[in-house]
């Protein structure tokens, strides 16, 4: 037992269960659900779910050039995955409106789309990669901070 243990060691050893126990309880680990706000970074993210029809529509609506799912980097397919999930996102603004001040993509009332942050590797910042999400479902990627814009399918790259 902790008898012969010194007190610090001792403190510390108990200090420890404690916690152990505490996550146990709370499901820490188990997919509980948490209020806590999301930890950014990559390794933070979950990636539900997995097939490219729940994460794009099949066909085309904005005349823009499309690519498929599969075209896009890898962390592009997990910002689709957690956007179909609801999160949580790596960053505090992911999920704002955009504006589309741009005019590239369709035209709609403001609020009808939000942007996801794509991580990108090596930047100590967001990055230029995005991933915008209208409210009917359509999906835009944007490699280069919303200069051009390729609408995203779930088959075949028109």
């Amino acid at each position: 037992m902790l008898v012969n243990a010194a007190p610090g060691r001792r403190a510390v050893t108990v200090l420890v269960a404690v916690l152990v126990a505490l996550s146990a309880l709370s499901g820490c680990g188990r997919g509980a659900p948490s209020s806590a706000a999301p930890v950014t970074g990559p390794g933070a993210v979950t990636t539900p779910p997995s097939n490219a029809s729940s994460l794009a529509p099949a066909a085309a609506v904005s005349g823009l050039p499309t690519m498929v799912v599969a075209q896009l980097p890898k962390e592009g397919v997990t910002t689709l995955r957690l956007v179909a999930a609801g999160g949580p996102f790596p960053y505090s603004k992911d999920g704002v409106t955009f504006s589309n001040r741009e005019g590239l993509l369709p035209k709609h009332p403001s609020g009808w789309y939000q942007e996801y942050t794509v991580i990108t590797p090596g930047s100590s910042d967001r990055g230029a990669r995005r991933i915008i999400a209208g409210k009917d479902g359509g999906r835009f990627y944007t490699s280069d901070h919303y200069a051009s814009f390729r609408e995203v399918l779930s088959g075949e790259s028109s």
